[in-house]
């Protein structure tokens, strides 16, 4: 009997025990009991009925990324392209996405293309190219009104990439191969355009640096020839002002000496031999010199009476 009671007890212990389960953080069980839904187990310690209850699927509530192959599609000017999408997207009702479809990702992978190819079929190439914004709006919000009933939430989809076909391709690439050199062209010739702007700027430059230093050396010429000439005028008036100054001298000393007639007549004399001694081709004697052959003569009787008085 006690035995009995043992492997009883051991057998509802380990029932007990393979029964626990510990749910992870961002994780939710969805349980059944006798095959119908019974429950949703959040994180923490959960203890199920042997044989009863069941744990129907493990559900990550973690953001999912789908990256989808490439999707032909064709735009409404009748190209046909390539396009491939990433989905990120998070499950927020365990039990709708374990019963409200069979499938999620194949579901959610076949809307997507079929998304896809609506909103591309109602632009053209050019804008399909230059609308990734657009078109990742308008599938996500298709997306998000489908997955609601799926327990899925779409946070966001990318269009990672447009695949057009090769010819199309290679004359966009030839067209960008232009624009590139057109670009090139034009900052090269507004490269030219500068430099030779530059270099006419600094010839502009120099010539007026050229006449500047010209204009300088001319007026510094101009005013040392100016004081040069100042310099000679003030010499010769200074050289008349002293020889007028040394004859004022000279008659003024003769008048302080009270000259009588004959020494007047002996200056006059004197005077008129300088005068004579000039360039002068003409000489005008003035009558007051007409005695001068008699005033010789008394100087000279003059100079004998010293010389046999000394």
């Amino acid at each position: 009997m006690i035995v009995f009671i043992i492997i009883v007890a051991v057998i509802i212990i380990a029932l007990i025990v393979t029964n626990i389960r510990i749910v992870p953080q961002a994780n939710a069980y969805v349980v059944e009991r006798l095959g119908a839904y019974m429950s949703t187990w959040d994180v923490g310690l959960h203890v199920k009925i042997p044989l009863i209850d069941k744990i129907a699927k493990k559900i990550s509530l973690k953001e999912h990324v789908i990256d989808f192959p490439p999707q032909p599609v064709i735009t409404k000017d009748n190209v046909t392209m390539e396009i491939d999408t990433v989905i990120y997207f998070q499950v927020t009702d365990p039990k709708l996405y374990t019963y409200g479809v069979a499938n999620p990702m194949a579901a959610i992978e076949n809307l997507t293309a079929t998304t896809l190819r609506n909103i591309i079929g109602d632009l053209e190439l050019d804008e399909s190219l230059t609308s990734r914004e657009i078109i990742n709006s308008k599938i996500r919000i298709v997306l998000d009104e489908a997955t609601d009933a799926w327990g899925i939430k779409i946070n966001r989809v990318e269009v990672k990439n447009i695949v057009p076909p090769a010819d199309i391709q290679n004359a966009m690439e030839k067209q960008m191969r232009a624009e590139r050199e057109r670009r090139e062209a034009i900052l090269k010739a507004e490269g030219e355009k500068k430099s030779a702007i530059l270099i006419a700027e600094g010839k502009k430059q120099s010539t007026i640096l050229e006449a500047e230093a010209a204009k300088q050396a001319t007026i510094l010429e101009a005013q040392a020839a100016r004081e040069a000439a100042v310099a000679e005028a003030e010499g010769q008036a200074e050289a008349i002002r002293l020889v007028q100054q040394a004859t004022a001298d000279g008659i003024r000393m003769i008048m302080e000496s009270n000259p009588d007639e004959k020494v007047i007549s002996l200056k006059s004399l004197e005077a008129f031999t300088a005068a004579a001694d000039g360039k002068a081709t003409k000489i005008i004697i003035p009558s007051e010199i007409q005695g001068l052959a008699g005033l010789a003569s008394s100087l000279q009787g003059v100079l004998t009476d010293s010389r046999e008085g000394k």
